[in-house]
């Protein structure tokens, strides 16, 4: 199953709702690593590290970032990138399909578009 890191930004009544329909989900939070207002290659260093799909609403830096560190032939785990006005319910349905159905490393170098 996908392991998943949520953007400090992230809606959290989605990351709420993720985990009340699947408690056992392996998804932790930017805050809940001590890395609130940490800068977006430190965020995708870490992801990489844990190796954690990052979720995110960062349409305006987080897509760079990530490019970048793949040019750079760094590793990126992946981004799952949500608009901010997807309704919940379908963000969770969405995010709980990718996560259901994928291995760890499945979406490796790449960035999802929510609603999918």
């Amino acid at each position: 199953m996908l392991k998943l890191l949520a953007d400090e930004n992230f809606n959290s009544s989605i990351v709420r709702g993720l985990l009340l329909k699947r408690p056992d989900l392996d998804i932790v939070r930017v805050q809940d690593i001590g890395m609130s207002g940490a800068e977006d290659t430190a965020i995708l260093e870490v992801a990489a590290e844990q190796n954690r799909a990052l979720l995110t609403h960062d349409y305006r830096t987080i897509p760079r970032s990530a490019y970048e560190r793949i040019e750079a032939g760094l590793p990126m785990a992946g981004v799952v990138l949500g608009k901010i006005q997807i309704p919940v319910h379908q963000a969770i349905e969405d995010i709980l399909l990718l996560a259901g159905s994928s291995e760890d490393d499945e979406w490796q170098d790449q960035i999802l578009y929510l609603p999918l």
